[in-house]
């Protein structure tokens, strides 16, 4: 038995939680919802009244918003050391790489991928200013480190990593030398390879089933 339960379906960005949870090391039961079904029943609008996944509920302590769920996560499993200690030097970069991707990086992609384009005399008026900004501050953070927070992987890097691979996959994202090295770094860890077989496989199955 277990009191950490993960909700989640395979194509979404619930891979990242699943990275997060192996990464994390600790026994996990898993709900697969189905969009425009389970996604939206009662009892799951219950544990997130978005009807979107992912989501997870640890305890009585009910956690949404993928950036949220990984930082949760780091903390309160703190031997799987996601997270650089409280008070260190590291943890304010940690902050801010971890939520850079949840806000300039999330808001960049889905804009650029539905077509939106700022004006020039509008780029004050959205947080991230402009692709070319968020694309080029990411590029200069990689480029000659491993890590965006210090010398050790942490809830960051899984996190900002799942934004850039989404963004070179679907082109919202332009490649990068910087890019490449360190999805190749980060994607290589077992963690990350279980993660992928065991929702490639959900996906493999769902597919059979129709």
């Amino acid at each position: 038995m277990t009191d950490l339960t993960f909700y989640t379906n395979p194509m979404s960005r619930g891979r990242i939680i699943r990275w997060m949870l192996e990464e994390v090391g600790q026994p996990y039961n898993t709900e697969i919802l189905g969009y425009g079904t389970s996604m939206k029943s009662a009892q799951y609008l219950a544990i997130n009244p978005m009807g979107k996944v992912p989501a997870i509920k640890h305890g009585d302590t009910v956690v949404t918003e993928s950036a949220a769920i990984c930082a949760y996560l780091a903390d309160a499993f703190p031997q799987a050391k996601l997270a650089p200690a409280s008070g260190s030097k590291e943890r304010g970069p940690y902050y801010r790489w971890l939520f850079y991707g949840a806000g300039p990086v999330e808001a960049m992609a889905s804009n650029h991928a539905l077509g939106v384009v700022i004006p020039d005399d509008k780029r004050g008026m959205v947080g991230y200013g402009s692709r070319q900004d968020v694309i080029d501050v990411l590029d200069k953070a990689l480029s000659g480190r491993d890590y965006l927070a210090g010398p050790s992987f942490t809830a960051a890097d899984l996190y900002v990593g799942a934004q850039i691979g989404w963004g070179l996959q679907f082109g919202t994202i332009d490649k990068r030398p910087s890019f490449e090295a360190f999805l190749a770094r980060i994607t290589s860890r077992p963690a990350a390879v279980r993660a992928r077989e065991i929702d490639d496989k959900l996906i493999a199955e769902q597919q059979k089933a129709g």
